[in-house]
């Protein structure tokens, strides 16, 4: 039986990004520097951090005024009432309040204050989340590949937490030359049952690959490569993976939660 290898490539040339920057050079000229060459099928998982600094992302805390909502959120946790109040600008809804913030983005995502971040910006300032990641993810594919003749899928990466687990875990929030998605629905498992179903969410499962190389805080690796990986190819988007209210378990009321339960065998 033929091994199967999987490879993940840090790109440690990267600079610090600023608003305006071309990425797509910027990665290339990293890639060049490391000696490496691209090739076909070739997953970038990007740091949704330089995309954000690039597309020009950044707020200054001097230039926003907090609201009262936000100073009582900001109040009742001991929070930076500015980063409440950013987080609440970028929300569509507010879900809960209480020693976090958790929020549901314009976008869908659901994660603590909203993506807004202040680690690895610049002093005094916060990082919003790429406004549409699945178009920016589109538009550095495109780029990339006009520049290289290489077929790739990008995947734009950001640190979430989890329901009832502890620990962050990097996700796609971005994607585009590969399907969210990898379905196993027709295969046969180890004794020869056919499966039924079986979902795998493959963009997320790559941006974890990649994370023991980005790492959290001053590792400087913004990118990372990932060889071997066959990939499922289509149309779907990160915004895909978001899963609809009705069928989110955590949004259910006491009562669904009761009813659910007296179902069960």
């Amino acid at each position: 039986m033929k091994s199967t290898i999987m490879s993940a490539i840090a790109l440690r040339s990267i600079p610090i990004i600023k608003s305006g920057d071309d990425l797509t050079t910027l990665i290339l000229e990293s890639i060049k520097m490391e000696g490496i060459s691209l090739e076909d099928e070739d997953v970038i998982i990007i740091a949704s951090k330089i995309v954000s600094k690039s597309e020009g992302r950044l707020v200054r805390a001097s230039d926003i005024s907090v609201s009262k909502q936000a100073e009582k959120i900001a109040k009742r946790n001991a929070f930076d009432p500015v980063h409440v109040e950013l987080a609440i600008r970028e929300s569509a809804a507010i879900l809960k309040i209480d020693g976090v913030l958790i929020t549901e983005t314009q976008s869908g995502l659901i994660c603590n204050f909203s993506g807004v971040d202040k680690s690895n910006a610049p002093v005094d300032e916060y990082v919003l989340l790429p406004k549409n990641p699945d178009y920016s993810a589109e538009q550095l594919r495109l780029k990339l590949e006009g520049k290289t003749g290489v077929k790739l899928a990008v995947i734009i990466s950001d640190s979430h937490g989890r329901p009832w687990r502890k620990g962050l875990v990097n996700v796609a929030i971005g994607c585009s030359g590969i399907n969210a998605f990898k379905y196993n629905k027709g295969k046969n498992d180890l004794y020869g049952r056919i499966l039924k179903r079986s979902t795998v969410c493959q963009i997320d499962e790559l941006a974890a690959f990649a994370e023991p190389l980005m790492g959290q805080a001053g590792e400087r690796v913004p990118a990372v490569i990932i060889r071997g990986y066959r990939y499922s190819k289509g149309m779907e988007r990160a915004v895909d993976i978001n899963r609809a209210k009705e069928d989110d378990v955590s949004l259910l009321t006491e009562k669904e939660k009761v009813m659910g339960s007296k179902k069960s065998p």
